[in-house]
């Protein structure tokens, strides 16, 4: 059982993918992170002597630390930022626990920004749809929450992004695009490698509604239709990003524990 300044993997895993989840520190010393160069979703590496610096960035937030197997590197690590008055717990059995529990981790093998504490920067074409803004949905959610995204037009995203040392996203030729009758979504769920049975609910969906494919989920004629709305209520793409986040979230919570409920109208439910 976790003691008071300890959280379960349970609890945490929980919390993935939703917007109450805390943020996540890796303070696992290199030889431990090279070993497994795989991150808990959402996670930042920092080094656990430097703890301190990282103090500003987190105050009013809840922080979850861990090392290797939960013991001294994060128990100090989360006593130095208790001390700073910062709500910090320890996640009980650290990263061996997270990984034994058969839990996703997140590969860093094609993302190198994601082994430091600097925010990832991604680039695609404007005027986002389904699949520009449904990769943004899970990278905050399940990779980085800090990352940013540039919304440019389609002629620039390449030279954009070797200029500004962006990561290319959903346009033709690049790695992290569609595959075959997969879209970008399923590519990143399978380059993270953090599937989970929500998340590949949820990526049927957006992928019968960004190749016009409605018949092979229920929901994705609703997905479209709600898109396009979205669209035409926002003419900046940020702030339409930021306006779906709440679409996703919901269609994830729904993914993840009320596929099974439905719900009729019965005005007299409840009376004697």
């Amino acid at each position: 059982m976790a003691s008071f300044n300890e959280i379960s993997v349970q609890k945490l895993s929980k919390l993935i993918g939703t917007p109450d989840c805390p943020v996540i520190i890796d303070v696992r010393i290199d030889d431990d992170f090279d070993d497994d160069p795989q991150l808990v979703p959402t996670a930042f590496r920092h080094p656990f002597h430097d703890i301190a610096s990282v103090g500003d960035r987190l105050c009013n937030r809840s922080v979850i630390i861990y090392c290797q197997k939960g013991l001294k590197i994060s128990q100090g690590a989360a006593a130095l930022l208790r001390n700073m008055k910062i709500d910090a717990q320890v996640l009980e059995g650290g990263q061996f626990a997270w990984r034994d529990a058969g839990l996703p981790m997140v590969s860093t093998k094609n993302i190198p920004a994601l082994k430091s504490n600097q925010p990832t920067v991604w680039v695609t074409r404007h005027r986002p749809k389904i699949d520009r803004v449904a990769c943004p949905w899970l990278i905050r959610r399940f990779v980085d929450p800090d990352a940013q995204f540039l919304f440019v037009a389609p002629s620039q995203v390449e030279n954009v992004a070797e200029r500004f040392g962006a990561i290319p996203f959903d346009v033709e030729g690049v790695f992290w695009s569609h595959r075959d009758e997969y879209c970008t979504f399923d590519t990143m769920l399978e380059e993270f490698g953090i599937k989970n049975d929500a998340l590949e609910i949820i990526a049927r969906i957006i992928r019968g509604a960004d190749t016009d494919n409605l018949n092979s989920a229920p929901q994705a004629a609703g997905l479209l239709a709600v898109s396009l709305g979205l669209s035409r209520m926002h003419r900046d793409d940020l702030v339409q990003v930021d306006s779906a986040m709440v679409v996703y979230d919901a269609l994830y919570r729904w993914a993840r524990d009320a596929t099974d409920e439905g719900h009729d109208w019965n005005a007299t439910a409840g009376k004697a």
